[in-house]
């Protein structure tokens, strides 16, 4: 099971489809206490790999503590960041605290591109320079990709970037329209949902590193139908493996799936993944339209964060399923 914890809502980027809406750090984040006690109650929920992610979460300062509490119990810690801030130092000290992978945000080969998406001038060639740091300290690292009208041309050649720079995977991230990504007219149509994901499967074949469709959970189904072995076995895992804490503490299915569960300053985290009624209903499956009647539906479980971007209804059909 896996469980992202943006520790802050810092962030000195403005990204333009930050489902966060990061930059300044809100006065309720968790306590550095707080956060210790949350890594044990994850732990003890039975989550294995807990991704610490932001805003940015190097500005965080206990994030080494708190990546180091995770590895203490038994957890594999994981890092979702700009990149911007890590250097060889900074690499150096987050394998020493026990984290096992980076994942480095690059949305386009083009410097241009990749700075005018994430606002700031300079973060492409930052991303790049942390992921060379990481490299040089022997720190794993992956690359994230978030899939818009401005790049999809360009996802497969970031891949090929991927493998050149060193990086163990690259993970590509289907726009959801949520937070500051709610302006922005950026998802891709079907049909080139549709190309992409088989593209991305063609290229799997090509290249030794993981590539991974996130927020497409048709990928799964896809790669069944073009005999292409995976060892993923379920698309869309929002509450039903996976979860999303936020800053405050604010538990919801999943970060691109803007409802509240509860808060781990009311309740125990471990109490709420086991029994709330929302990740009962997710987990039973129950879909609506399509998704409900569909023979994939239990290996792809359609995007329930889009279906409720869509809908209104995260139990609804997904709108831009490719079957």
């Amino acid at each position: 099971m896996i469980i992202s914890w943006n520790i802050t809502k810092a962030c000195q980027l403005k990204c333009r489809h930050c489902y966060r809406d990061a930059g300044t750090k809100e006065a309720d984040e968790l306590t550095p206490a707080e956060g210790l006690g949350l890594v044990e109650q994850i732990a003890l929920a039975g989550f294995k790999i807990l991704i610490i992610s932001g805003g940015e979460p190097l500005m965080r300062k206990d994030v080494y503590e708190l990546i180091a509490h995770a590895k203490k119990h038994g957890m594999r810690p994981v890092l979702g960041t700009n990149g911007i801030m890590i250097d060889r130092a900074v690499a150096r000290k987050l394998k020493e605290a026990g984290l096992t992978r980076a994942g480095i945000s690059l949305d386009s080969t083009n410097e241009a591109v990749h700075d005018d998406f994430r606002q700031d001038v300079g973060s492409w060639k930052g991303s790049i320079a942390g992921m060379k740091a990481c490299k040089d300290e022997g720190l794993d690292f992956q690359i994230h990709t978030t899939v818009t009208t401005y790049n999809y041309q360009d996802v497969l050649k970031i891949t090929d970037m991927a493998v050149s720079l060193g990086a163990k995977a690259h993970h590509i991230f289907f726009l959801v329209p949520t937070g500051r990504g709610k302006d922005l007219e950026a998802v891709i149509p079907s049909n080139e949902y549709q190309s992409l994901l088989k593209q991305i499967m063609k290229k799997q074949l090509e290249v030794q590193i993981e590539l991974k469709p996130v927020c497409a959970p048709q990928f799964v189904p896809l790669a069944q139908d073009m005999n292409q072995p995976t060892r993923f076995t379920r698309g869309c895992l929002a509450g039903v493996s996976y979860c999303c804490i936020l800053p405050n503490g604010d538990v919801h299915p999943c970060p691109y799936f803007p409802i509240k569960v509860g808060n781990v300053r009311d309740q125990k985290f471990s109490l709420m993944w086991k029994d709330h009624a929302l990740f009962k209903e997710l987990r039973d499956g129950d879909y609506n339209g399509n998704c409900g009647g569909c023979q994939h539906k239990t290996s792809c479980g359609g995007c329930r964060a889009r279906a409720y971007a869509e809908t209104g209804n995260y139990m609804d059909f997904d709108p831009e399923c490719i079957y």
